[in-house]
């Protein structure tokens, strides 16, 4: 597993899978800017996308998720070094009150017009201000157990944190020493 800086300041990173191409954030836009492949998942979704958005308009789901996608990227990427992560990023289940070592995390559009955004990074928060990206989704249900996309990345959450935690990455410091050694 390999690790990707998205940001200079060393507070937000995106895992990159071995023999992949580009970071699971990359992977991420591309394919929610992709036509193509957001037919095929609303059509292969459209239950959840009727039953929980009351969407059956394919065409608007589409220009939805790119736009959001848009709206996502620009708040990812072109964050002033100053900028504050915690205030998009929230703990995944939305119970937790207290911080947690390695907490899984979850980021999306809050405010959009005519319903919920749908689109999600998730990520394990290092530390206050300092995440990993791990991957992302379309969201279309009330939990991620109910759907395979869904529940691979919340494994994805549960083997990355694993994995920091068996490399005695717990914090960043703790990533920039794993990631000397691994020079």
């Amino acid at each position: 597993m390999k690790f990707d800086k998205i940001l200079d300041n060393n507070t937000l990173w995106a895992i990159r899978e071995d023999n992949a191409d580009d970071n699971v954030l990359q992977q991420l836009f591309q394919q929610w800017s992709d036509p193509e492949w957001l037919v095929d998942f609303f059509m292969d979704n459209m239950s959840d996308l009727e039953s929980y958005f009351m969407i059956t308009d394919i065409n608007q789901a589409i220009f939805d998720t790119i736009e959001d996608s848009e709206r996502i990227q620009c708040l990812i990427l072109d964050i002033s070094p100053d900028a504050d992560l915690d205030k998009l990023f929230r703990p995944l289940n939305n119970s937790r009150t207290s911080e947690m070592l390695l907490g899984k995390e979850k980021a999306r559009i809050k405010e959009r017009p005519n319903h919920a955004s749908w689109l999600r990074l998730y990520a394990i928060k290092l530390e206050p201000g300092c995440y990993i990206i791990t991957g992302g989704a379309i969201k279309l249900t009330r939990t991620m157990q109910e759907r395979a996309h869904t529940l691979r990345e919340l494994n994805k959450m549960e083997s990355v944190r694993n994995f920091l935690i068996s490399e005695g990455a717990i914090d960043a410091d703790g990533l920039l020493d794993y990631l000397t050694e691994m020079q």
